[in-house]
């Protein structure tokens, strides 16, 4: 197999809508930041936007895509899929109810019962209809992180940490209930094989 030497990032992706002020305000009343607006002429309109924590960012405007409005399907990583469902209908989104399922299965009602990585979601669209699926992540298939651990938000980092924290507690039950002295460092090997998808430690 060839050696990949450049990396490649997904940078953008583009959104198909019909109207471009109405999605303006849409994606702005999520919170999410308005990077560049370029025009020229009433030909060409480009409006950049990008999630918070998110490394990429979506385009939409006039002249910018041939597909039609409302099309696009694309995902969105949550640490916490019930906080993050409730965030939006605080912004006065319609959001779907939490579902669960595994491969092969019909979805089921509620985040997954153990919470399992990848398996709980929540959709919402735009006013075009373009449909975002919320994912809840909280450990990554192996080898799908390569380099520095590092979190896109003090939320994504706080969630980790209670994570670590409910672990360690299990930890120190098997061990007799003694405290452990080096926790810090139990955390860390923690957080660092979460993201990583390593086997955690017990």
């Amino acid at each position: 197999m060839k050696t990949v030497i450049n990396d490649l990032k997904l940078e953008v992706a583009t959104i198909p809508v019909s109207d471009v002020e109405r999605a303006k305000h849409f994606y702005a009343g999520l919170g999410w930041k308005l990077d560049a607006e370029i025009s020229k002429g009433d030909a060409f309109r480009v409006l950049q936007f990008t999630p918070p924590g998110s490394p990429a960012s979506i385009h939409f405007g006039t002249g910018v895509t041939s597909a039609a409005p409302g099309t696009a399907q694309s995902y969105l990583v949550v640490s916490d899929i019930v906080a993050a469902r409730a965030e939006l209908v605080g912004l006065g989104v319609e959001v779907s109810d939490v579902f669960h399922r595994s491969p092969g299965e019909p979805a089921r009602i509620g985040p997954h019962p153990q919470r399992q990585t990848y398996s709980s979601y929540a959709t919402f669209r735009d006013p075009d209809g373009n449909t975002w699926l919320l994912q809840e992540v909280t450990r990554r298939l192996p080898g799908r992180v390569s380099g520095n651990t590092a979190f896109a938000s003090s939320h994504d980092l706080g969630a980790a940490l209670r994570r670590a924290a409910a672990a360690h507690g299990a930890h120190e039950k098997s061990t007799g209930g003694k405290a452990d002295e080096n926790w810090p460092d139990w955390y860390a090997d923690y957080l660092v094989r979460e993201q990583s998808g390593e086997e955690l430690p017990a």
